[in-house]
């Protein structure tokens, strides 16, 4: 089949490539599916972005005068940003990742077409602390790893040599949010510039960047709305317009709006302009009303989206520009009090909305920590819709953008977490960075249809009641406008049962609030109940103990099907437990359907529904099963490799009204109903009945088993299991999800060999070390030194990471087993395409980023870390472990 490359509008309209000394400028129109500070491309618009990821000088440790432009760094390693500081294994929690400082050094040019404009380098994030430098000089200091930096170019002129110097410092700091020391935090603190960053020319005229401006619901573009209905609805646009000339400068706001897609063969198109005169240095905004008719409402299960493309034109000139890609929606949370007298519970587009099911997310993943490449932040949201979740909580901070737009695209609900775990500081500014950050990610993410809450607090923290309730003012202050994103917090924190508009509970919290006079655990006599929804923040944790962490839902996949299983039923449990409700109590979030590394924990977080490369567990089935509905996806999966050590009881996943399960070609049949996703098909399996057909009747072909989803009364979808018999070949296959490769040596995608039998049934229980090589335009990520390459089979499979050099073209990868003999499996060979990076790039010198095997070494360095006493580690511990069970687990 072929793919097809789908490319939209471009931020410039042409196509140049420029060649200057030690220097390398590739320019090339922008990946319409990326958004840059807030913006996806407009053709022709004025502004200008340049991938700035490739070309850095990278080294890990302090090193004196690293800021001069001067110094000498060309035995540095080259490296491509998102980048880690340091590699490490799948499972590397306890602390064993680097903390200290990293500093990146990139020598560049600034392309000609800056000339006379604004430019700034824009990074999306960088961990910890940063000191930035341009040429030796310090111009900027930055404190927390989750919010972009904006750092001025200008006056820089055209055709000088620059370097930009970042001194990058994860290292524990108590004085900014989230503060805690790593040792005693759930994730963990990668290091590095682990986000994209962007080189932006602008010019005199032009839109301001909201998080940079400051301003109390101001800056940048804001998309705000007002009387929604399937009939109509109004959009209002707020711009904010900056003339940095000298002279005085007279221009038009230009705002249109375009729906995504042609709907009934009439696509919707409406444009305002207003005129406004600027004074030099003056910054002004217009709001501009757009009313549609019968718009297109966005829902998880209908996300449509429109673009409102924004101009400043001076004459027919566009000056700078971008789109902004919105999704009309109204909801609402209704209270047991409500004036109305409605059913409590959270209103969509006007109706009362099912469940909100859905999951937390960190942004670790397998070897690189936090660097994923935008194209994994896409294939993660992906991954949370197919297990049917319809809401993410971001644990515990703001996402990387792409993320977010994915969330946009898919139609996943947002829980925006402000930076922050279990830790709060008494010392006299602690409070205003955190407000701080809430304010800007306010400002960063208002305008993505998906973001439902804010969560401004600090999580599982008891802090002071006046900053909780100014941490809900400025959600208030900074949306000041119809269908606010309501802010969240956790019901038993000073100031949240009484103000805000959603509380953090358990099911059957509301069926405790319907009687205030009733003792229970969560409602003594005597106390306030709520009268607001409630959310749960965390479901499917039942650890025995908070220092241990044994617990039902934590499950490797390495430990193979019964641990899996019981996993997935565990969390079955759970998720069906959201849904006894009176209407107050509206859903919850898992705790955490990927797997991850902890600071406090030597074991990873493994309760995941994928691993840390998002192989699939048996719980993505179990979700899926139980939260999509038949109409969306018909679903029967078998629970069951049928093993000699399986399960008697074979366990189905399914959505039908009743699977029918035969066994052994219709000796044994069984038909039944599916209860919550589940069926269970009793003694089904018996090993030794199965050995008989294949030992002593000669026909192991007949080993089969067969489940089919039937609705009303039709086979709807089927699926087949047969044993896997001895180990002959490998397989490999790249978990592309539809997306390809791009080449900006940036760019990963996971590639995965199965051991399989003849007739391709995984070999589940094959224990063997597989060895991958590669040719052409791609790298291996990682070596024998973090277990990477070779890399160990686990429940029939080991995967890889592959990344892009910055040149399209075939990658061929094989893999055979580390010790090959006579009856070894046979080897496997994959062939895969990257495709060219469609966007502006400015490289470093020599343009060789992303095409160094050194780009990927993992460093052998001394970390430098505290060395505590038994004493004091058990007393750490203690904190966290009381802190844990002060904000309760899931009953």
């Amino acid at each position: 089949m072929k793919r097809i490359i789908m490319t939209s509008k471009r931020w410039v309209f042409r196509q140049v490539i420029v060649i200057l000394p030690f220097y390398l400028f590739a320019f090339l129109p922008l990946n319409a599916q990326t958004s840059v500070a807030g913006f996806f491309p407009l053709e022709n618009s004025g502004r200008l972005v340049w991938n700035f990821n490739a070309g850095w000088r990278f080294h890990l440790g302090d090193i004196a005068g690293a800021e001069a432009k001067d110094f000498d760094d060309h035995s540095w390693e080259v490296v491509s940003t998102p980048h880690t500081v340091q590699l490490m294994p799948a499972e590397g929690s306890g602390c064993r990742n680097y903390q200290g400082i990293a500093w990146y050094r990139k020598h560049f040019q600034l392309p000609k077409e800056c000339m006379g404009r604004d430019v700034t380098l824009h990074f999306e994030a960088i961990m910890g602390k940063q000191t930035i430098y341009i040429n030796g000089q310090k111009v900027k200091e930055h404190e927390g790893g989750y919010l972009p930096i904006t750092v001025p170019l200008s006056p820089l002129s055209v055709g000088d040599d620059f370097v930009v110097a970042v001194c990058a410092d994860n290292s524990d700091d108590k004085t900014y949010p989230p503060g805690k020391k790593q040792m005693t935090l759930d994730f963990a603190y990668h290091g590095g510039i682990y986000r994209d960053v962007w080189l932006i020319a602008k010019n005199k005229v032009a839109i301001t960047d909201a998080v940079e401006e400051n301003k109390v619901a101001g800056g940048g573009i804001f998309v705000h709305y007002a009387n929604i209905s399937d009939k109509s609805a109004e959009v209002f646009v707020n711009t904010e317009v900056r003339n940095s000339d000298t002279h005085p400068r007279t221009v038009t706001v230009e705002n249109t709006l375009v729906s995504s897609v042609a709907v009934s063969q009439q696509q919707t198109k409406q444009t305002q302009r207003t005129k406004l005169t600027l004074q030099p240095g003056e910054a002004r905004t217009v709001t501009q009303r757009i009313v549609v008719k019968n718009p297109q409402l966005w829902t998880p299960e209908t996300p449509f989206l429109y673009n409102i493309g924004t101009r400043i034109r001076d004459g027919k000139l566009s000056l700078d520009g971008g789109t902004t890609r919105i999704g009309i929606r109204s909801f609402e949370f209704v209270r047991t009090d409500d004036a109305q007298g409605r059913q409590p519970g959270f209103y969509l587009n006007g109706h009362r909305y099912h469940q909100l099911i859905g999951a937390n997310r960190h942004q670790d993943f397998a070897y690189v920590g936090n660097a994923l490449p935008n194209s994994q932040q896409w294939r993660d949201a992906k991954r949370l819709k197919d297990c049917g979740f319809t809401i993410i909580r971001t644990a515990h901070y703001p996402q990387d953008p792409s993320f977010m737009d994915a969330c946009d695209e898919l139609g996943l609900f947002i829980i925006v977490a402000t930076p922050g775990w279990q830790y709060w500081n008494k010392d006299a500014g602690w409070d205003k960075k955190v407000h701080q950050n809430t304010r800007s990610i306010i400002r960063r993410d208002r305008n993505h249809p998906c973001v439902l809450m804010w969560e401004p607090i600090l999580n599982e923290t008891r802090y002071p009641e006046e900053f909780a309730l100014e941490a809900l003012q400025i959600t208030k202050d900074e949306y000041p406008y119809p269908y606010r994103p309501v802010a969240a917090a956790d019901m038993h924190s000073a100031g949240v049962l009484d103000n805000y508009d959603v509380v953090y509970g358990w099911p059957g919290d509301d069926f405790k609030a319907q009687d205030a006079g009733r003792v229970s655990d969560g409602f003594p006599i005597g106390t306030a109940v709520p009268r607001q929804p409630i959310f749960t923040r965390e479901f499917g944790e039942l650890v025995d103990d908070w220092y241990a962490h044994n617990n039902l839902n934590r499950a490797s996949r390495s430990w193979g099907e019964r641990p899996m299983l019981m996993q997935a039923m565990s969390l079955s449990r759970s998720t069906n437990e959201l849904f006894k409700t009176t209407g107050q109590f509206i859903g919850g979030c898992q705790w955490h359907p990927f797997d991850h590394q902890r600071g406090y924990h030597p074991d990873p977080y493994w309760g995941g529904n994928y691993d840390a490369f998002r192989q699939p567990k048996t719980a993505a089935k179990m979700f899926a099963a139980t939260l999509l509905q038949h109409t969306e996806q018909p679903i029967v999966s078998i629970a069951h490799e049928m093993t000699q050590f399986s399960e008697r009881d074979v366990t189905v996943f399914s959505n039908c009204d009743s699977v029918r399960l035969t066994m052994y070609g219709g000796e044994h049949c069984w038909t039944l109903p599916v209860e919550k996703g589940v069926v269970l098909f009793k003694d089904a399996w018996d090993f030794f009945e199965a050995r008989n057909w294949s030992y002593t009747q000669r026909n192991w072909q007949n080993v089969k088993m067969v489940a089919e989803g039937i609705i009303d009364g039709k086979v709807v979808c089927t699926e087949e299991k047969m044993p896997s018999r001895r180990s002959t070949k490998l397989r490999l296959y790249a978990d592309e999800m539809g997306k390809q490769l791009v080449a900006d040596g940036s760019d990963f995608i996971v590639v995965v060999c199965e051991v399989t039998d003849d007739l391709g049934h995984v070999r589940r229980l094959a224990k063997e070390n597989i060895r991958f090589t590669i040719e052409g335009e791609g790298e291996i990520i990682g070596d024998a030194a973090i277990g990477a390459n070779p890399r160990a089979v686990e429940w029939g499979s080991a995967p890889i990471l592959i990344r892009s050099t910055k040149q399209a073209g075939k990658i061929k990868v094989k893999a055979e087993v580390q010790y090959p003999g006579v009856h070894a499996p046979t080897p496997a060979e994959l062939e895969i395409e990257s495709v060219a990076y469609d966007g502006l790039r400015c490289d470093g010198r020599d343009g060789t980023a992303g095409n160094s095997e050194k780009n990927f070494k993992n460093h052998e360095v001394n970390t430098q870390k505290p060395q505590l006493s038994d004493s004091e580690k058990a007393r750490l511990l203690q904190e966290v472990e009381a802190q844990q069970a002060d904000f309760g687990i899931q009953k």
